[in-house]
């Protein structure tokens, strides 16, 4: 099978990201589950987080991170098409912040014969 250039274009640019279907795929492969099975156990998780922020809980996932909800202020803002002032609604966003051991894992020295990743130490750091 030949492989077309717009085929090879599509993998190099999805390099490094791992969508929820991959991730479905590796929990059935770990526990030996079926796909369908794996997809439930992922999406009760989503969900899970979902709901306990939506209901103002703060998630601490151990070795992990957490989960909060972070208030932002009504402002004025322009609207960029025509420059009129908008007033923009105060509203929750959603925040991570990963745990220590997390950190530690990402950016402990690699093992002989691994390939570092593309993301630079200083850059999770940098984004606290």
């Amino acid at each position: 099978m030949v492989e077309r250039e717009s085929d090879v274009q599509l993998d190099e640019t999805k390099a490094g990201v791992m969508t929820k279907a991959e991730l479905v795929d590796e929990v059935a492969r770990v526990v030996q589950l079926t796909k369908k099975q794996a997809e439930t156990i992922v999406n009760i998780v989503f969900d899970s987080i979902v709901d306990s922020l939506r209901s103002g809980q703060k998630i601490e996932l151990r070795g992990f991170g957490s989960f909060r909800l972070r208030n932002r202020k009504s402002r004025t803002g322009r609207n960029p098409k025509t420059g009129e002032k908008v007033e923009v609604p105060s509203k929750k966003i959603p925040y991570f912040k990963p745990g220590k051991e997390l950190k530690e894992l990402i950016n402990k020295t690699l093992v002989e014969g691994e390939v570092p990743s593309e993301t630079n130490p200083g850059d999770l750091a940098a984004s606290e």
